[in-house]
């Protein structure tokens, strides 16, 4: 059986937590952030962490030996 290969673009998107969890980049703090309030640039500096049921797909799918 051959090797699967990860998903690039995935891999670039998301990263594993020490304990299993997998964390992402937040949208939209890009451009046009004029309109955008300070409290809502500051929430999406922060990495999000991604839902249970997400994570199952990501790691079976896109990031098999991740």
């Amino acid at each position: 059986m051959p090797k699967m290969k990860t998903k690039k673009s995935a891999a670039k998107r998301y990263s594993f937590t020490g304990t299993g969890k997998v964390k992402y980049k937040k949208q939209n703090l890009r451009h046009i952030l004029t309109k955008k309030s300070s409290k809502r640039k500051r929430k999406l500096r922060h990495a999000g962490i991604l839902s249970p049921d997400n994570v199952r797909e990501i790691k079976k799918r896109l990031l098999p030996y991740g």
